[in-house]
């Protein structure tokens, strides 16, 4: 794993076994889960040498360490020598004496949202991600029915295509009204990139217009984004 990429919430960043969590991130099932957005950093362990633990600190004489107190010892300095993994939602310090530039989408970015509503005609998203950057603020995007694919257009329906909650990786098309830029997915590698099923649960693709549920084996329509 990179030490510096970014992360939205529920992706796997690595093993416990080689990791420990830090602020941000959560333990399942052995595996450590981002659960915000934001930046990835691993920090590694300070190097802290085991013989200054073992001096003693006052005058007396030294006291004799069993087999036992050793291990656990041991176990502990060994799960301390693990880097610890953690995301903040802070992208980056300004520079001193200097402002952050906000970032704000342009025609033909590439964006990750998140689908806050859905209506027949189109499904209301906010814009997390510009890029490689975590926006300070959430913009509003549109993606219209139009927009979903670019094939059989007369043929898409919105709630087959997307649900609230969802995770979209979208492209901007235009700049749009006052309130909302206009986002389309009517490409393999755009659409959902994550679905949470109706009972909850993560699913993964099995098509390119479904999903299926780990746990109950039902599936959903969704306008899946072809992985990388």
């Amino acid at each position: 794993m990179a030490t510096t990429s970014i992360a939205i919430p529920g992706q796997l960043l690595g093993p416990a076994s080689r990791y420990k969590p830090g602020p941000g991130v959560h333990l399942y099932e052995k595996n450590l889960y981002s659960s915000v957005l934001g930046t990835v950093s691993v920090a590694q362990p300070s190097s802290t040498t085991s013989s200054s633990s073992s001096t003693s600190s006052g005058p007396g004489p030294a006291k004799r360490i069993s087999r036992i107190t050793q291990t656990l010892a041991q176990s502990k300095a060994g799960a301390s020598e693990l880097p610890t993994v953690s995301v903040s939602r802070d992208v980056g310090a300004p520079g001193a004496g200097r402002k952050k530039r906000e970032v704000l989408p342009q025609v033909g970015n590439v964006v990750l949202c998140r689908v806050t509503r859905i209506t027949p005609r189109q499904a209301v998203v906010a814009i997390l991600v510009c890029g490689d950057t975590v926006l300070e603020a959430e913009w509003q995007g549109v993606i219209r029915v139009q927009d979903v694919r670019a094939t059989e257009k007369d043929r898409v329906k919105i709630y087959e295509s997307f649900r609230p909650g969802d995770i979209v990786r979208a492209s901007v098309i235009s700049l749009g009204d006052q309130s909302n830029y206009y986002l389309a997915t009517a490409s393999n590698e755009l659409g959902v990139i994550m679905a949470v099923s109706e009972a909850g649960n993560a699913m993964y693709p099995v098509s390119w217009k479904e999903y299926k549920d780990p746990e109950t084996g039902l599936s959903e329509s969704r306008k899946v984004a072809k992985p990388f």
